[in-house]
């Protein structure tokens, strides 16, 4: 088996990559899974593994291969899957993302998809990070110059919290305003165009679609396109599931057509 079939089953099962040359083993803790295990235990998926994954879906070329890692690695990390995690880790290096975007990426995700999934994902990425020789010199500033804030923008995100929320809880809007938009969303270890697409993703991902609205505004706002943001569905449908892409396709639809009228 190639790397590239390899690769395909990988994306595909919860397992670590099936017959991947020593060399591309790095950072996997658990046993590969062959294409044999797989036909043995479903013939069906072997083939949609095949056809469905290696042939079509990362071929697409609605995004570039880094993104698709990006949302890939989003995903999982999002949704609690750390088997998968390992070579997704791998792969988004070889794609392009950064050991300093993977750490932000991490990072960003505490936040969007809970503390324990990022400390999930630092388990793993440890082990990846030390099996390719990835040091401290390579990883972001703990405490790095801000990105500039949009004051207008952030003010009027600021009261439709305060409006939302405040009556609620006062200490979700007192960290919401302070630690999340003025802190964390201005860390400049990823560009805000991949910081939106990794929220949206986790957003996606968990089903939580009451603030796919402002985020994918937010994402578009920033330079993700249309052609992108939909390939992004048609991604997390085979990562996320086709029942929290449905929930998320009439809110995308509602951003698309009020942005061009």
């Amino acid at each position: 088996m190639n790397k590239l079939t390899a690769t395909a089953l990988s994306m595909t099962l919860a397992a670590s990559t099936p017959a991947l040359a020593e060399d591309d083993r790095k950072g996997l803790a658990s046993a590969p899974i062959t294409m044999g295990d797989v036909q043995a235990v479903s013939p069906a998926l072997a083939k949609y593994t095949q056809d469905a994954l290696l042939g079509d879906l990362w071929k697409r070329p609605g995004l570039s291969p880094r993104d698709r890692s990006v949302v890939t690695v989003a995903a999982l990390i999002a949704r609690n899957q750390p088997i998968e995690m390992p070579y997704h880790f791998n792969l988004a290096l070889d794609n392009g993302v950064t050991p300093a975007e993977l750490s932000e990426i991490i990072t960003h995700l505490a936040f969007y998809s809970g503390w324990a999934n990022a400390i999930t994902a630092v388990a793993v990425a440890k082990d990846v990070f030390a099996a390719r020789g990835i040091g401290a010199e390579q990883l972001p500033e703990v405490s790095p110059t801000p990105l500039p804030l949009n004051e207008v923008a952030d003010a009027q995100r600021a009261a439709s919290v305060e409006q939302n929320v405040g009556p609620v809880s006062q200490g979700v809007v007192q960290y919401t305003n302070t630690l999340l938009f003025k802190d964390v969303w201005l860390r400049p270890g990823l560009a805000p165009r991949d910081r939106s697409l990794i929220t949206v993703t986790s957003l996606i991902s968990c089903g939580q679609v009451a603030q796919i609205t402002y985020h994918l505004n937010r994402a578009m706002d920033a330079g993700l396109t249309r052609e992108q943001a939909s390939e992004l569905l048609t991604h997390l449908a085979f990562y996320a599931g086709w029942p929290n892409v449905f929930s998320a396709v009439p809110i995308a639809r509602d951003v698309f057509e009020k942005r061009e009228s």
